[in-house]
C-alpha cells in the first residue's frame, strides 16, 4: 500500500527528491544551512531527538531537562509518533539499526 500524503504537490516533490540526492552529511549541512533558517534546523532537530527520547521511554520532564523542549512540543511529538504518518518511527528503527551495527 503506498502512502499519500496530504501535503503532496510539485513543489514538495521537488524538494524531498533533492534531499535524497544528497550524499553525505556535510551535503546535508550545506543544503539545509542554505534552504532552513538556523531556528527552522534547531526546531527539527530537537524534535527529532525528542521523538528518540519518547522512544526511549523517557518522562516528558526528563526530555524537557535534556532538549529544552516545551511540553507541548513534547506532546505534540508524541502524538505524531501515536497517530501519524509512521515517519518518526521509520526514522527512528533504521537509527536504533544503525547504531546497533556499530558496537
Amino acid at each position: 500500500m503506498t502512502y499519500e500524503s496530504k501535503l503532496s504537490n510539485t513543489f514538495m516533490d521537488q524538494l524531498f527528491d533533492a534531499v535524497l540526492l544528497l550524499e553525505s552529511r556535510e551535503e546535508c549541512y550545506r543544503f539545509f544551512e542554505d534552504i532552513c533558517t538556523i531556528k527552522e534546523l534547531q526546531s527539527i532537530s530537537q524534535r527529532l531527538q525528542v521523538a528518540k527520547l519518547l522512544s526511549d521511554n523517557k518522562t516528558y520532564h526528563e526530555i524537557e531537562e535534556i532538549t529544552g523542549a516545551s511540553t507541548a512540543t513534547i506532546s505534540r511529538v508524541n502524538r505524531c509518533i501515536q497517530y501519524g504518518a509512521e515517519g518518526y518511527n521509520i526514522v527512528l528503527n533504521r537509527i536504533k539499526k544503525v547504531d546497533e551495527k556499530e558496537y
